[in-house]
């Protein structure tokens, strides 16, 4: 991989974990924190909103951006040809 390909890569991939970890900081401590009053008027589970995101909702959203960060950095590797396979790194 050449240079502009690796610092695009790396645009790319520091790119997708700001929006990851700006999501994220809005889930946790937007719903959990500052807009907790708001949403504890609306009952999930039989729990206020807001106090369930700040138990569980916000792990359960981390959860799931990891998984979105791992299907979109496969599919960048792929298009970058930094695949893995079976535990090894292949450069194309």
């Amino acid at each position: 991989m050449d240079d502009n390909a690796r610092r695009e890569y790396w645009r790319k991939n520091l790119t997708l974990m700001a929006v990851l970890l700006v999501i994220w900081a809005l889930v946790s401590f937007g719903a959990g924190i500052l807009f907790v009053d708001a949403l504890n008027e609306v009952t999930f589970l039989g729990f206020p909103l807001g106090f369930w995101f700040a138990q569980q909702g916000s792990i359960i959203v981390f959860v799931i951006l990891i998984a979105v960060y791992v299907w979109r950095m496969d599919r960048l590797d792929a298009e970058y040809g930094v695949e893995e396979y079976e535990g090894e790194v292949h450069h194309s």
